[in-house]
């Protein structure tokens, strides 16, 4: 009988056929959640300046860091967590990044230097610590540093769902037209917009969304359920998320706040922009301060827990991929995550 099998087995497979009822996955509980990672700072910027000493933007289009996932089948499986890819980018001053476009979104968070700037579809765009700056699917953008010292910047890129779904497409520039664009004062009032738009509407006319400006916005924001203050990076146009595919936001720990347990089938990176802290993610306690940057995998609770100050988290998700195919699952419990954990 097993020889039987096998030979029958030995012709599905020439055929390329499979029986599902051998599957590995089908008709069998989900394995559990993944577990989380970090990049600290304090070990992941000496590494920048190596970078620095390697190689240069006019040599490689981008001097680019990425943050692959501990869980990451080989290098060529891009992805911090889900379908999120995080990187570190650096400039010496004086330096340019030539532009390009791609199918892929992108944005940029700045974690250190000043001076910067980006160019969004030929749209100056500032780049200050804590600032925010889109760069949606094929827009023109390049890079260039006018300050005085090294900036580097996270870099926030929804890339490995372009590669499942075999949409990747890159485009070297120079860009020979500048497409419209439109003054980011246009929205700057809020509950007023202009009548008649120049420009894309598939994504923001705002590309920079300043630092000051989310702070602002935090410091009037009630607390959520779970106990902190949270403020989502819009499109002013409809209030849908700033970036198509890819949810992003401020997360605000007051002093010595412990939030309840939440949970999400949406995958997280987590960066620090102020304060110290730590997170319970699953069964594991992440302690964390400035600049860092943890992943919280979809399925596992969450906890936050800010020390002796507020603290504030920029949180970048593929919530907003599992939102348009009606598959997003978000939870939160009623009391400590001990007794939220199954």
């Amino acid at each position: 009988m097993i020889e039987h099998t096998s030979a029958v087995y030995a012709q599905w497979h020439a055929a390329h056929l499979a029986p599902l009822w051998a599957s590995p996955n089908a008709h069998k509980p989900p394995p559990g959640p993944l577990g989380p990672h970090i990049w600290r700072w304090s070990e992941t910027r000496p590494l920048v300046d190596l970078a620095f000493a390697e190689t240069s933007p006019a040599a490689v289009q981008r001097r680019v860091l990425q943050m692959l996932s501990p869980h990451a089948a080989s290098p060529a499986d891009e992805h911090t967590c889900g379908n999120v890819l995080a990187a570190l980018q650096c400039l010496l001053p004086g330096e340019t990044a030539r532009p390009h476009r791609h199918t892929m979104n992108a944005l940029r968070f700045l974690l250190e230097g000043s001076g910067a700037v980006t160019l969004v579809d030929g749209k100056a765009c500032p780049m200050e610590f804590g600032d925010l700056v889109l760069t949606p699917g094929m827009c023109w953008h390049e890079h260039r540093h006018d300050g005085a010292e090294p900036v580097v910047w996270l870099d926030v890129l929804d890339v490995p769902l372009h590669q499942n779904l075999g949409t990747v497409v890159f485009e070297p520039g120079p860009m020979e037209t500048a497409p419209a664009t439109m003054t980011d004062a246009a929205f700057a009032s809020a509950g007023i917009l202009p009548v008649e738009l120049a420009g894309r509407s598939a994504h923001s006319p705002v590309f920079r969304y300043p630092y000051a400006d989310a702070v602002r916005a935090l410091a009037h924001a009630p607390r959520s359920p779970d106990g902190a203050r949270r403020v989502r990076y819009v499109n002013p146009l409809n209030g849908s998320g700033a970036v198509p595919l890819l949810d992003t936001a401020m997360l605000q720990l007051d002093a010595g706040v412990a939030t309840l347990p939440t949970r999400s089938n949406a995958n997280l990176v987590c960066t620090v922009v102020e304060g110290s802290g730590e997170t319970r993610i699953g069964e594991r306690t992440i302690a964390w301060g400035p600049r860092d940057t943890f992943t919280i995998p979809q399925h596992n609770w969450a906890a936050h827990r800010s020390f002796d100050a507020a603290a504030r988290l920029f949180i970048v998700s593929d919530a907003d991929i599992l939102r348009r195919l009606g598959l997003l699952s978000e939870d939160i419990a009623t009391a400590s995550l001990k007794d939220a954990t199954p």
